[in-house]
């Protein structure tokens, strides 16, 4: 019998941290490509709205991980 992949825990929870997890990436992936080619504007301004997203009030809604945290791990990665 295959076994079945259930998540833990609240639908909405899921749903804010999965909204996360995306815009980390997102981040991640757009301060990769602004550091390969700093003079790519797009990936730079919308690096700048994630950054944004990380510091709003929707944001700190979702979660309790402080954004200015989050971004300055974020940039240590890459």
């Amino acid at each position: 019998m295959a076994a079945v992949n259930k998540q833990t825990g609240d639908a909405y929870e899921n749903l804010a941290n999965a909204i996360i997890v995306q815009a980390a990436e997102d981040y991640r992936r757009l301060l990769k490509r602004a550091k390969k080619n700093p003079a790519n504007r797009e990936a730079l301004d919308e690096a700048l709205q994630i950054e944004r997203f990380f510091r709003s009030g929707w944001y700190q809604r979702l979660t309790n991980v402080d954004g200015e945290f989050l971004i300055r791990k974020l940039q240590e990665d890459i």
